[in-house]
């Protein structure tokens, strides 16, 4: 008889532990529930932090960099490379945990993803023919300027004096510069790992949608909205094309677009991408379950977010999926591929208590399924 195959594959559990962390927990539990079960662990990422960590437990190799932050103090940041390939993750340069306190009004206007800019000039110095930009958990509503300019765009106000910082000083620009972009961009593929499918701008735009996230109280994100379509309209001008409501544009703070509309990058779903980078085929290849799961499983999470990603890859080969979250506001979890939902909070509701329990409560919810779902 087949020895019965279970594929732990988690997300992060943002602000208590990383994909590796989380699938490490739920291995123990299921192990220690069903001890003749095979557990494979496999953490995920779609884009976002943990991407760089992904690709490193799959052979590439690190690169460090010092780059400026979201707010232009230096930072240490790793990429990883492999052969031709490097993968970057913008959250190492332009990340929400990467700002000195809370973010706030002053934080969501001046945030700049400068820093992502530099990230993927260090990759092409270090000789890569292509390069995968994972983006997410961002600080930045800048539409991905900064990272323009730091691969050598001017951006000017009238007069032609430089802008202000971050996604605010947008709506002072009255012209783009490309005359000075790295010559080297266009001889290589860019490919933007993106998680989700906002546009740039209005009411499912980057500001509307993720300013809040991001410190930015009503009238920043007025502001930003504004500033972002004073952008594209200059973008659209300079390069005769309007991406600002592509698909993933507005992910990352607009990064997509900037990205895509100024540096030829092709954005592709991050979830189904990074599965591919990192073998899960032969990882999910006769399993029987696989185990999903990330902080919070909600609207978003349709919109290609790591678990529902990997729920379809995993049904696709052929196996059961469930999922585990802290907790989970999806009105109909099947409707996502999923045979059930284990939440974290029906182990203990109060949620900064189960923040710091984290993985103990990932290994008792690894117990539940062995015994539910795999007899132990």
């Amino acid at each position: 008889m087949a020895r019965v195959r279970v594929v732990v594959a988690p997300d992060s559990f943002k602000g208590s532990l990383t994909a590796a962390e989380a699938a490490a927990a739920l291995a123990r539990g299921l192990r220690r529930g069903a001890p003749e079960v095979e557990v494979v662990e496999h953490p995920v990422a779609d884009g976002g932090e943990g991407t760089v960590d992904l690709v490193l437990r799959s052979g590439f190799a690190p690169v460090p960099a010092r780059v400026p932050g979201p707010l232009g103090r230096p930072v240490a940041a790793v990429f990883a490379v492999r052969g031709g390939t490097a993968v970057v993750e913008m959250a190492a340069a332009a990340g929400l945990g990467l700002l000195p306190g809370r973010p706030d009004d002053g934080t969501a206007r001046a945030a700049s993803t400068a820093g992502v800019g530099r990230l993927v000039a260090a990759a092409l110095d270090a000789g890569a023919r292509r390069i995968v930009l994972g983006i997410g958990g961002s600080a930045t509503t800048d539409g991905g300027a900064g990272a323009v300019g730091a691969l050598g765009a001017r951006l000017l106000a009238a007069g032609g004096t430089p802008l202000g910082p971050g996604g605010a000083g947008l709506a002072d620009l009255d012209r783009l510069d490309l005359a000075g972009l790295d010559p080297r961009l266009p001889g290589v593929e860019l490919l933007v790992a993106c998680d989700v499918d906002n546009p740039l701008t209005g009411p499912a735009g980057a500001a509307a949608v993720y300013g809040p996230q991001k410190g930015a109280g009503p009238g920043t994100v007025a502001l930003l909205d504004r500033a972002l379509t004073r952008w594209a309209d200059v973008v659209a001008a300079t390069t005769g094309s309007d991406l600002r409501d592509l698909p993933g544009a507005g992910a990352a703070g607009g990064l997509g677009f900037g990205a895509a509309a100024l540096l030829g990058a092709r954005i592709v779903p991050g979830a189904a991408f990074l599965l591919e980078l990192t073998g899960f085929a032969d990882a999910v290849r006769g399993a029987d379950l696989v185990v999903v799961g990330e902080g919070r499983l909600d609207a978003q999470s349709l919109r290609g977010k790591g678990p529902v990603g990997v729920a379809a890859a995993a049904r696709a080969a052929g196996a059961e999926v469930v999922a585990v979250a802290g907790r989970c506001d999806l009105r109909d979890p099947a409707a996502a591929g999923l045979s059930a939902v284990h939440e974290l909070r029906d182990l203990e509701p109060d949620p900064a208590r189960s923040m710091r329990r984290a993985a103990e409560l990932l290994e008792a919810v690894g117990e539940r399924i062995a015994a539910y779902r795999l007899g132990g």
